[in-house]
């Protein structure tokens, strides 16, 4: 089959296109079709080498994938060949107490699609059948990839983890981004203030159209005066960033009394620091969040049926160009999912 790989890591130039054998299929698996492939930071990490995701080489990324099933294991009963699915970018085991309890991203064997394992910048992938669920009618593959990871990271982190409420205050940092896109219409969605940030004057119509109330161009505001100014020197509630240290101090200076900060990520690194005193007499909540849950991805699937919740496209390549699709992504001009079609 034909896909996009790595060697070994480094640069944007270890991608490259090859033609690898099929994946061959365990009793309670299924491959496959891809359709389209998302991008996420991650698969830049993977490709960089990070010490937390020790993988063996060559590699195929790819965490959000939409596709139409091509073949099924000896064991599987709940699918069939020529369903459209989209998948869940969790791997867990399903045995242990944590899967057990319904908290199956704090499996100890929880894997990610496309990080500890070969993803979809390919034309086919494997999964075990338990992570497809069935494409909402209507719903593009292109749309249903740029939904899952996103969708279900911010909704463990804005209600699992940072528990919003209705009438509360949430900033929202990187509005462009795919989960900062996601985030803003769910905070909007249960009536929450939404507050976020973007780098371009382009990005500030898209943010207010997804239901941000204020919007702050962090190049040319000052992202916490703007914060107190327009809630009365309160601060927000709740904070929700996956960029790191060149915002965390602002983070978590834009907290009111009692906030709860939520972080996924460390896009500017993760090399931050933080004075105690202002913790505790402060009472702030920090939160680390990492993917979320198969009910809370469920959760989310339902909404965009309804189409209470959009997935944000912002370009697509063909998997041949994913040198420039990352290209794309690291440039911080999209807003939104950057896609490969298959």
């Amino acid at each position: 089959m034909n896909a996009i790989i790595f060697h070994q890591h480094g640069g944007i130039e270890q991608l490259v296109q090859e033609d690898i054998p099929l994946p061959t299929l365990g009793q309670e698996e299924v491959l496959v079709r891809v359709k389209a492939c998302a991008l996420n930071h991650l698969d830049i990490w993977i490709r960089q080498g990070i010490p937390a995701y020790n993988i063996s080489l060559p590699h195929v990324s790819g965490s959000d994938v939409a596709g139409v099933i091509q073949q099924v294991g000896t064991g599987v009963t709940t699918v069939s060949v020529g369903d459209a699915v989209m998948l869940s970018p969790g791997l867990s085991c399903w045995q242990c107490e944590w899967c057990l309890s319904g908290q199956d991203n704090l499996c100890p064997q929880f894997n990610v699609l496309g990080a500890q394992v070969d993803g979809g910048y390919a034309e086919y992938v494997k999964v075990p059948a338990i992570n497809t669920i069935a494409l909402p009618p209507g719903l593009s593959f292109e749309a249903a990839a740029a939904f899952s990871l996103v969708s279900v990271t911010a909704w463990h982190m804005l209600f699992s983890l940072a528990h919003l409420q209705p009438g509360e205050t949430v900033l929202v940092m990187g509005a462009g981004s795919g989960m900062g896109s996601m985030a803003i219409q769910m905070a909007h969605m249960i009536g929450a203030r939404v507050l976020t940030t973007v780098g371009t004057a382009e990005k500030f119509v898209k943010a207010e159209a997804l239901g941000a109330d204020v919007v702050i161009n962090h190049t040319c505001e000052d992202v916490v005066k703007r914060v107190h100014d327009v809630t009365q020197n309160q601060g927000v509630d709740v904070v929700i960033e996956h960029i790191g240290e060149q915002v965390w101090d602002r983070c978590l200076r834009a907290l009111a009394r009692g906030g709860r900060l939520v972080t996924c990520g460390a896009t500017t690194g993760g090399g931050v620091t933080i004075d105690l005193r202002y913790l505790f007499s402060r009472q702030l909540t920090i939160k680390g969040s990492y993917m979320g849950t198969r009910a809370e991805l469920q959760q989310a699937i339902r909404l965009l049926s309804q189409g209470t919740l959009k997935p944000v496209v912002d370009t697509m390549f063909p998997l041949a160009e994913a040198r420039k699709a990352q290209e794309h992504l690291l440039s911080r001009k999209a807003f939104g999912k950057v896609v490969l079609t298959v």
